[in-house]
């Protein structure tokens, strides 16, 4: 007896970490093509647009939630209520790093699954100069021990960002298959002797 797996219409991203390492500047990359350099902060907004997604229409949500943290009752609610994650850490804040390995156990805590779809983002690669925090390093403890995404980015320069994006809505509308980047890293691994058969990659991710 086969299985199908329902893709959802509705999708809720919720992104989160310290304050300051530039969540909102991600989304208001990704939705208006804009910057602002300045520093604003951010108390709880919540973005709906409906896009095209290989040729179905998906709305999407995105929360854009405040750094401080302090009401663990409502961010308990918003994790509860969201199909996927983007824990965003800025690559000049180490202590940013460490927000983002606490939200990610909080997070599993609350779906009370481990495959809960989660992107981590390194965002300021703009700012190589002052990098305090090894990609090298972070790569290897998200993909190989926590085995969830992992992107560096700058909404500055607006690098990797519509990729952030894509892989969040990859993992959250399309639970039966794998998202193209971990599978490409995973048919990597020569121990790996059972092929997973092609699938069809989502290259379209556009505002209708």
């Amino acid at each position: 007896m086969s299985l199908e797996v329902k893709e959802k219409t509705e999708v809720r991203l919720v992104f989160l970490g310290a304050a300051g390492v530039g969540k909102t500047a991600l989304i208001s990359r990704f939705l208006q093509d804009t910057f602002e350099p300045k520093h604003r902060r951010t108390v709880e907004e919540l973005h709906s647009k409906e896009f095209d997604i290989g040729g179905a229409k998906v709305t999407i949500h995105i929360m854009d939630t405040s750094g401080s943290y302090s009401f663990p009752a409502m961010r308990k609610l918003c994790i509860q209520n969201s199909d996927a994650f983007a824990l965003v850490y800025a690559i000049n804040d180490p202590d940013s790093l460490e927000v983002v390995k606490s939200l990610r156990d909080e997070i599993l805590a609350v779906k009370e699954d481990k495959f809960t779809p989660i992107v981590v983002v390194g965002n300021k690669t703009d700012r190589h100069g002052e990098r305090t925090v090894s990609s090298e390093d972070v790569l290897s403890t998200v993909e190989l021990d926590w085995n969830n995404s992992f992107l560096e980015t700058s909404a500055k320069e607006n690098n990797n960002v519509l990729e952030v994006f894509r892989e969040l809505l990859q993992q959250a509308n399309l639970p039966s298959r794998l998202s193209p980047a971990l599978r490409r890293r995973r048919e990597t691994f020569p121990k790996d002797g059972n092929k997973r058969p092609p699938m069809n990659k989502t290259n379209s991710c556009l505002i209708s």
